[in-house]
């Protein structure tokens, strides 16, 4: 072959070893004798790998291939020498070494195998580009290969790859390969599988570990890379690319062996200047991605060393091997034949790989030029303290902060408790000994900040005057008379003992009565700060008792946050919706409770984050609920309950106009001499939209009136006028002086302009005149216009109730409301006797059914033993409406009533309302809810009620206005009920 020498020299070299991904590169250069030059304007040269004498497997015989002495002419490879700063003219670099498995030896195995080149090269196209020496067999001899699968990247000829074999059939025979000195095997890429999670590399592994045989080959790209198996390690086997293949045909299934065609670059014209200039714009990419990483100069110099110049094909190859395209994009360019294609596909993504390197170098110049100002402002802001230290300006930070803490406890040394202030010494040494670049800094500063911070022994002054806390209260509220009374023993006792304790009242009621809007007033009254928190659906026990200071971000609990907040040790704490309180992982908060709301311990609280104990003693807690019966007995054994009914027709009308009407009209501007709500309106709005226990809704429905009152004021003009002029005092006296001609009456008279009051007095008149307009009147007729069609309608469904139908009582969280129990009969028959329940009735209130059933037929007995109805007779008992769930056992004594009046045929007394728990002999047991059902018999116009005799006591605590107009019998025994309901016959005579 033209330009080689076979008369050279080698010296003995090191183990070989991997550097940048690529191909074996020796530490020490082999030193040649070189006299005969290669002068071909785009060198065609490779250098090729074949073993690594480290593994022992083959000895290595080196074929030189010897680079020109002269300088190369190729602009192609000129400008990558300028790029990675190679010199062709160095001795040690423009020589370049290729090893084949040849088993020869010495000069003349090396004489041998470049005779054997020349004359291969003689017959080939003076454009090729292969430099590879022959082997036994020859790569190109390969045409069944064992086909290995590689998962991420295609392997492109000239580069090594290392792949796991998990499979000991497909490891044992690539051993095997190497044994028989055919050392090669196909990897091809595997194909995306449409089932699979992307994201999941590990289970795309095993995926691969499991395909065999057609499912595999299935799996595979069909072009794919000639390997030769560099080394195996265990199951790591190491590859060097040579050449494509493209898959034919399958030969055997396990391991998956394939016959293939090996695949030649298409023809092309070296001197084409299209190529050519594609080629250059290559080039000029990798130049100036190689300005910017340092990797890749390294793959440049590895690459020309160990494997030649840089051809067409090759620097395709060798732009898409290096660059961050993705797999689909690498394979696109392995399976590409034209060199122009392949070269501008790789340009392509050389391009992509230019614009990621600019976007991280400027992201990585914006980070640097942060961290070095914030470097920059920490030095200057030292050198300022270490300046103002030396003289004397400022102290530093840890000095600062223990004199701000000790100032703090200083007025009150003598009020805090002693433990505490062993704690506060204790932890102010230890900020001295502190970094203040610490953690442990900023924790014990935190915790400095929370401990001098608390009113220690801080007390507001109380009131105990009486009488000025009875017209506190009442002028905030209206009635309530229990809540009041219980607050005036507060201050009477606090009075007479000179002192007052800490007590925990609840207040239970339904929605709207005032059960928060009362604890500020008590506030008020007794001259007590106000902290409220709401416990509704509240978790977490570190909220009440505070988080361990171990914690990030640890805080402590809400009764030290109110006592930092109010600022003394004596505050009227609000804990809100205490029946809602939640339960999860992170505790029972109800459990935590205990301790801050039991008397004998809250003296001892102990918070989590302070861990020292704080007196909670002169606390007084008023806790609001809706329903009791979802507070924890062990919390609702500790306070106090106040039961808040509900307010009757007669209080809503007096805090309607006492207190909401005022609220609505200073809220919306309206004067009370613009507008006029009638008696008879606020009473349809109470009865007929606002029928709940509460007044929220009630006050809701005021502002909605005064909103649309304001809206008409503003559009008839009350408003929305012209502003008079001002007129200066000065300019006043010059009209007074000249004499202005009146425009109204067109007289001569002068308008005399005495003074500034006179000015303001004719003001004002004009204003009262431009702001007369007709009273809006509000009344029962017109009501409709501005809160829409009534809500709800008489609850008194029948003037007299007919045969089989009796009005009881019943309580609901929205306070007390009146229902019918209906029964008819179904069908008649001898023996048909059966009783059918509808309403959505709970399982008690069934039970309360069938009670009444079995009394009503003892009682049908007992008064008309010959009367079989009953027995006979199939009936129907229903409680509307049938969309509200009911429940509960006091509507048995209604149940039997219905029942009986059924069978007697006979309607109960009108005007008559009834409720009791009725057992099976006949007893009448006691109910809740006294206060609300008589308010709903109230508004239903009922006159008579029947309650059980054990409730005697609590109508009796009723207020008079309650229980006036009211005929109320107390029964023990239900005979007495049945005289009541049908005996009016005898009453009347």
């Amino acid at each position: 072959m033209k330009g080689f020498d076979s008369n050279l020299r080698l010296q003995a070299s090191s183990s070989p070893e991997f550097s940048n991904g690529f191909l074996p590169k020796r530490q020490n250069f082999i030193n040649l004798n070189l006299r005969n030059c290669y002068h071909r304007s785009f060198s065609p040269t490779m250098l090729k790998l074949f073993t690594s004498s480290a593994s022992r497997v083959h000895h290595l015989t080196p074929a030189i291939r010897v680079g020109s002495t002269t300088p190369v002419e190729s602009p192609l490879f000129k400008a990558l020498s300028q790029l990675t700063g190679w010199n062709r003219r160095s001795a040690s670099l423009g020589q370049r070494v290729f090893f084949c498995s040849e088993p020869t030896d010495g000069e003349v195995a090396a004489e041998a195998e470049a005779k054997a080149v020349e004359s291969d090269s003689e017959g080939s196209d003076s454009k090729s580009s292969s430099a590879i020496v022959p082997t036994n067999p020859r790569p190109e001899d390969c045409l069944t290969v064992l086909a290995l699968p590689v998962p991420h990247r295609p392997l492109f000829p000239g580069f090594y790859m290392p792949i796991y074999v998990k499979d000991p059939k497909v490891l044992a025979a690539l051993q095997e390969s190497r044994r028989r000195q055919a050392p090669y095997a196909g990897a091809f890429l595997l194909k995306d599988d449409p089932s699979a999670d992307s994201s999941s590399s590990t289970d795309a592994e095993k995926n691969i570990n499991e395909l065999k045989g057609k499912e595999l080959l299935n799996r595979l790209h069909e072009v794919g890379t000639l390997a030769q198996i560099s080394s195996i390690q265990g199951d790591q086997v190491i590859l060097v690319g040579h050449r494509r293949l493209r898959i034919t045909e399958m030969v055997s299934e396990e391991p998956l062996t394939v016959k293939v065609d090996h695949l030649k670059d298409n023809p092309f014209d070296m001197d084409d200047d299209v190529i050519k200039a594609t080629s250059f714009e290559v080039i000029s990419t990798l130049r100036d991605v190689l300005k910017t990483s340092s990797l890749w100069r390294d793959h440049v110099q590895t690459y020309t060393q160990h494997i030649g110049d840089f051809t067409y094909p090759r620097l395709a190859d060798f732009g898409a091997a290096i660059c961050g395209a993705n797999r689909h994009q690498a394979q696109e360019v392995l399976e590409e034949l034209d060199v122009h294609k392949r070269l501008r596909l790789t340009l392509e993504l050389m391009k992509k790989e230019m614009e990621i390197s600019k976007i991280q170098e400027t992201i990585a110049k914006a980070i640097e030029e942060k961290i070095s100002g914030e470097q920059r402002r920490y030095l200057l802001n030292e050198q300022l303290k270490a300046i103002k230290k030396e003289l004397g300006v400022e102290t530093d930070d840890k000095s600062a902060l223990s004199a701000k803490f000790k100032e703090r406890i200083e007025p009150n040394k003598e009020k805090i408790p002693a433990h505490v202030l062993q704690v506060i010494e204790e932890e102010l040494t230890k900020l001295q000994l502190l970094e203040a670049s610490s953690s442990e800094f900023n924790v014990t500063r935190n915790y400095l900040d929370w401990l001098t911070i608390l009113p220690w022994g801080n007390f507001s002054d109380e009131n105990f005057d009486v009488v000025r806390a009875q017209k506190i209260l009442d002028e905030d509220h209206y009635g309530l008379s229990d809540v009041k009374e219980r607050i005036l023993e507060f201050i009477a006792v606090g009075r007479l003992r000179g002192t007052s304790q800490g007590k925990i009242i609840c207040l239970s009621g339904p929605p709207g009565v005032g059960k928060t809007s009362i604890g500020r007033s008590i506030a008020r009254a007794l001259n007590r700060k106000f902290f409220r928190f709401s416990v509704g659906g509240l978790a977490d026990v570190a909220e009440i008792k505070g988080h361990r200071r171990t914690y990030v971000g640890a805080m402590p609990g809400k009764m030290v946050q109110c006592l930092k907040s109010v600022g003394t040790s004596n505050p009227l704490v609000l804990i809100d919706e205490i029946d809602k309180l939640g339960k999860g992982h992170a505790g029972d908060p109800a459990s935590a409770l205990l301790e801050l709301l039991d008397p004998e311990q809250n003296a001892n609280f102990l918070d989590h984050y302070l861990d020292v104990t704080i007196d909670l003693s002169k606390v007084l807690f008023v806790c609001t609920a809706n329903v009791i019966d979802m507070i924890p007995n062990p919390l609702l054994d500790r306070m106090e309950v106040i039961s808040i009914a509900g307010y009757i027709t007669d209080e809503k009308v007096h805090i309607a106009r006492d207190y909401l009407e005022k609220t609505a009209r200073g809220d919306c501007g309206v004067k009370p001499e613009q507008v006029e709500v009638s008696d008879a309106a606020l009473l349809s709005l109470i009865e007929n939209y606002c029928r709940e226990a509460g007044v929220r809704n009630l006050q809701k429905q005021i502002e909605k009136i005064y909103r649309k009152i304001a809206l008409k004021l503003v559009r008839a003009g009350a408003v929305a006028e012209e502003p008079a002029v001002a007129i200066d005092p000065e300019e006043a006296e010059i009209v007074a002086e000249v004499g202005v001609e009146s425009p109204e009456n067109h007289t001569d008279k002068e308008i005399p302009v005495s003074s500034d009051s006179s000015l303001e007095e004719s003001n004002e008149e004009a204003q009262s005149e431009k702001m007369a307009i007709e009273k809006v009147m509000i009344d029962e007729s017109n009501l409709a216009d501005y809160v829409g069609k009534p809500v709800f309608h008489a609850e008194k469904l029948y003037e007299q109730t007919p045969v089989g139908v009796v009005m009881g009582l019943a309580w609901t969280s929205m306070g007390g409301s009146t229902l019918y129990i209906e029964t008819t009969v179904v069908e008649d028959g001898e023996g048909k006797g059966g009783l059918n329940i509808t309403g959505q009735l709970g399982d008690v209130m069934k039970e309360s059914a069938q009670i009444a059933h079995t009394v009503a037929r003892k009682i049908m007995l007992e008064k008309e033993p010959e009367n079989q109805f009953f027995a006979n007779s199939k009936l129907h008992l229903h409680v509307p409406a049938g969309a509200t769930p009911k429940d509960g056992p006091s509507a048995g004594c209604t149940m039997i009533t219905s029942l009986l009046s059924l069978a007697t045929k006979k309607p109960v007394r009108k005007d008559l309302a009834m409720t009791g728990e009725v057992t099976l002999t006949g007893r009448i047991l006691p109910i809740g809810g006294v206060k609300e059902k008589t308010i709903a018999a109230r508004r239903s116009e009922i006159k008579t009620i029947i309650f059980p005799e054990a409730n005697r006591r609590d109508f009796d605590e009723l207020a008079e206005n309650v229980k006036e107009g009211l005929e109320v019998h107390f029964v023990d025994d239900y005979g007495k009920i049945f005289e009541l309901a049908f005996g009016y016959d005898k009453q009347e005579d």
